[in-house]
C-alpha cells in the first residue's frame, strides 16, 4: 500500500510540474526584450527570419503577411510598348512554414519563413489605358509584416484557406520605415511591438 501511495505521490508531483511548465511557458522571440525579426526584400516577396523560444512540443505554423507598395508596368496587346503604370494600390501577400515537434529543441525553433509573390499579371490591368493591356508587378516595397505563431496547427476552414485565427501563440506586428527597397531591412528600420 505504501509503495501506491509512494508512486501516485510521485505522478502528482510529475504532473503538477509539468502543468506549472505548461502554464508558465511564454513564446516570445530570442534575443531579449527588444528582439526583432531579420527581413529581407527579394524584390517581390519578403523574408523574415528570426528564432522562438518556449514552444511546446507540438506541431507549429509561422506565418508572416506582409503589405507593400507595387510598382507595375503597362504593355500594350501587342507587346511593343511597355510603359511605367500609375503604381498599383497596397498589396497584401502571406507565406507559412510548417514544423513538427522533432524540429523544436528544448523550447528553441530558429525559422525563416517568405510571403509569396503577388498576383502578376493584374486581372483587367486597372492601372493601365485599357482591359486589353497587360498590368505586371516588377517590384514591392514593404511597408508592414505581421508574424504570428500557431501551435498547434489548426485545422483549415471550410473553403480550404488557412485558419489564421485559432491557437495564435504569439503575434509580432512590425513597421518597416521606410519602406523596403531590395535586399536586407536594417534593423533600424524595423519597429514592432
Amino acid at each position: 500500500m505504501r509503495r501506491v501511495v509512494t508512486a501516485m505521490l510521485s505522478a502528482m508531483a510529475v504532473l503538477s510540474i509539468t502543468a506549472s511548465l505548461a502554464l508558465g511557458a511564454s513564446v516570445h522571440l530570442k534575443g531579449g526584450k527588444n528582439a526583432k525579426p531579420a527581413y529581407t526584400d527579394n524584390g517581390l516577396t519578403l523574408t523574415a527570419a528570426a528564432a522562438l523560444s518556449g514552444l511546446g512540443l507540438e506541431n507549429t505554423r509561422i506565418t508572416i503577411l506582409a503589405t507593400a507598395n507595387p510598382t507595375g508596368n503597362c504593355t500594350n496587346p501587342g507587346g511593343e510598348s511597355k510603359v511605367p503604370g500609375q503604381n498599383p494600390a497596397p498589396v497584401d501577400v502571406a507565406g507559412s512554414q510548417d514544423f513538427t515537434p522533432d524540429q523544436i529543441k528544448n523550447g528553441n525553433l530558429a525559422f525563416t519563413v517568405t510571403t509569396a509573390p503577388p498576383t502578376s499579371p493584374i486581372p483587367g490591368a486597372p492601372d493601365c489605358p485599357n482591359t486589353s493591356w497587360t498590368e505586371s508587378i516588377t517590384d514591392m516595397a514593404f511597408t508592414t509584416a505581421t508574424l504570428k505563431v500557431q501551435q498547434p496547427i489548426p485545422a483549415n476552414n471550410a473553403d480550404g484557406t488557412p485558419n489564421l485565427t485559432a491557437n495564435v501563440i504569439l503575434t509580432v506586428p512590425c513597421t518597416l520605415s521606410p519602406a523596403t527597397s531590395n535586399g536586407g531591412v536594417p534593423s533600424a528600420n524595423v519597429t514592432c511591438s
